[in-house]
This record gives C-alpha cells, structure tokens and sequence, in this order.
C-alpha cells in the first residue's frame, strides 16, 4: 500500500468513527440497539484529545529524540485557558449570582477580576492564549540541557505549575480547579448536539495536526532533524545547528499540546492542578512506546487503545490499573521496541532503532 493512501485511510478511519458515533447517537432513539448514550461521545472525545498529545510527544521524541516528560504541563496550560473563557461565559449563572467574578472568587472573598483574566470573555483570546502556552515551551527549552536531564527539568516544572495552580492565591480554583461550565460560543455544553459537535471537531483538529506533524517530518527540515537524533555531533560539524531544529519541534509540539488540552476542557467538564500531575506525562510516553516511536500514527492508536483499556480496567479492578500500566510499558520495551505497529509493517529508515543501553550498540534492523 502507498503511504499516500494509508494516511487517507488513516484520516477516514477517524473522520469516520467520529462520525459515526455522533450520528448513531443524534439520529437514533435510545431505545434502540446500536443508540451510542452521549458519555460515550464525550469519552471518545477525551480519547481524541489524548490522542493529540501522544502525537506532540512523539513528534520530539520520536523524530528529535528528546524525551520530554513535561509535555501533560502544556496539555494543561491549554486546558486551563479555555477553562478560564467557560468560566467567564457563565456571568450572573453562576451560585452566588456575581457576573463579574467567578464562584471560586466569591468564596474566597476576592473583591476584583485579577488583570491577567481580562479578555477571556472573548473566544479568539482563549484561543490565542491556549497556543501561546505551547509558545512557554520556548522558555522552558532555551537552555542547551539534553538527555536524562532534560527529562528530569521538564519533570520538575511540571511539578512546580502542580504545586503553583495549587494555591487559592494564584487565582486558579486552587485545588477544586475551574468547573460548572454552562456554554461555548452560545452552545449550551450539556446537550448532546454540542457534545457531538465537539468531537465531531476534534476528529478534524487531530486529523489536521497528523498531517501538520507529517509534513513536517518529511520536509527538509525534518530530514535534518531526523540527523540531529541519530548523530547530532555529526550534524553539526556539517554546518547545521542543532540546537535550533529542536527548539522549533519542540515549541510546535508544546502548541499541539496546548491545543489538545484546550478541546479536553469542555468535553469533560473540568480542569484542575490534577492535569499537572508528574504520571500524566509517564503516561503519555507509554501511549508513545505502546503505539510505536516515530510513527506519528502509532502513537495516536496506543493513546487510544491504552485509555480505553483504562476505562474497562478500572470499572472492574481501579486498584490495579497503575500496575497493569507498568506491566504493559515493561512488555512492550522487551518484546515490541517498535510499538504495535511493529507488528504490521518493517520499520522505515526515517524510524528510531532501538539501543541497547549497556553497550551502546545498535540493534540491527531487521
């Protein structure tokens, strides 16, 4: 098959699921056998935006070789974003009847909108802010760290927005974080044609990033960076600077995270300091790894699969489901170091080759 028709395909795939489930639950009675209730909409809808950062961590781990374990922070900031433009649409709405300030304010006993809430009530703001928190990414890759300590950095401001979204005084719902949405662009969240809708757009968003990430990677400057991964000192002698390759990859996906966290908030209803949380980015590696490195559709595929397995995991056995997850992530490192698309096509030249860590040695390819 060319590759040309598996992305088509591929984009089907989504474009089709997701419509499908949206007309099977708009077009059907809930009496009937293939009715899909609307929590399934809105949970593949979270798939989908999970989906969209397995696919921002694969395009620099996967095709720059930086391991980031920081990315759920961008995810998050995104979220946070568009929480902050739901809140603001829900005026005199709201518990204690205030159109000026949010309820978590009132009972706090803020007295004025902090400056940095000021434009939220407009949708293009939000929007705007939620891909300039991909943009913080710039300052968080300024400094030439790479390898383990990169991670480590990446880890700990995580940790450090965790602790900081955290506190009452910050502004941002403390640990309770933003909820009661009412409505987007007038679309009250809780029917279910919105609902519908925002997976419908969704779908589309992840289908336009995988062909952004593509194009990307494919392009020249995706040649270099595929260098710059597996012999950066050797691209740089011939004149390129590595350095600058990663910071552009790495600042387009902090936005796509961004992105995906801004379409996560109003299809599950809240957005607290829990998205901050340092297994959140663990987690999305492992959608990485479980999929397949450097693939940009593999990742998307475990993003969905391992959180579907979540769902149905922890319905039966919550307790569990954090040593399932490990056990998964140990399996596939020893027995598919190519993720499951491994197991259906040869890797092509452009794709990471495994490394043995204890000699150094490339495994050869098969």
């Amino acid at each position: 098959m060319r590759t040309d028709q598996g992305v088509s395909i591929a984009i089907v795939l989504v474009l089709g699921a997701a419509g499908l489930l949206a007309a099977l639950n708009q077009m059907t009675p809930q009496a009937f056998a293939l009715h899909v209730p609307t929590y399934v909409v809105a949970l593949a809808g979270k798939y989908v935006c999970y989906a969209m950062l397995a696919l921002a961590v694969d395009l620099v781990w996967g095709f720059a070789g930086i391991l980031s374990l920081g990315h759920a922070a961008f995810f998050a900031l995104g979220g946070y974003a568009m929480g902050m433009y739901l809140m603001r649409q829900i005026g005199a709405r709201g518990v204690y009847g205030n159109p000026n300030l949010p309820d978590f304010m009132v009972f706090l006993g803020w007295s004025k909108l902090p400056w940095y809430w000021h434009g939220f009530e407009w949708f293009g703001f939000a929007v705007l802010m939620a891909v300039l928190a991909g943009v913080f990414g710039w300052l968080a890759f300024r400094s030439r760290v790479t390898g383990v300590y990169l991670s480590i950095i990446t880890q700990a401001l995580t940790y450090a927005l965790l602790l900081a979204f955290f506190r009452n005084d910050m502004g941002f719902g403390g640990n309770n974080g933003l909820t009661d949405f009412k409505e987007l662009l007038g679309a009250p969240l809780a029917a279910d044609a919105t609902r519908c809708g925002l997976l419908l757009t969704s779908a589309a968003v992840l289908c336009a990033l995988y062909l952004l990430a593509r194009w990307l990677t494919r392009s020249r400057f995706g040649m270099v960076l595929i260098a710059v991964r597996d012999a950066e000192s050797r691209t740089r002698f011939l004149g390129y600077r590595p350095e600058s390759y990663k910071l552009v990859v790495w600042v387009v996906s902090a936005v796509m995270a961004g992105i995906g966290g801004a379409l996560y908030v109003p299809q599950v209803g809240i957005i607290n300091p829990g998205q901050f949380a340092p297994a959140n980015p663990i987690e999305a590696v492992i959608w990485v790894a479980v999929g397949g490195r450097g693939t940009l559709y593999g990742p998307i595929l475990g993003a969905v699969l391992v959180n579907l397995a979540r769902t149905l995991f922890t319905g039966q056995l919550p307790e569990l489901w954090l040593f399932a997850l490990g056990g998964l992530f140990i399996l596939v490192t020893l027995f598919l170091p190519r993720g499951l698309i491994g197991l259906i096509r040869a890797p092509r030249p452009t794709e990471p080759v495994p490394v043995r860590e204890e000699t150094g040695a490339r495994e050869a390819t098969p």
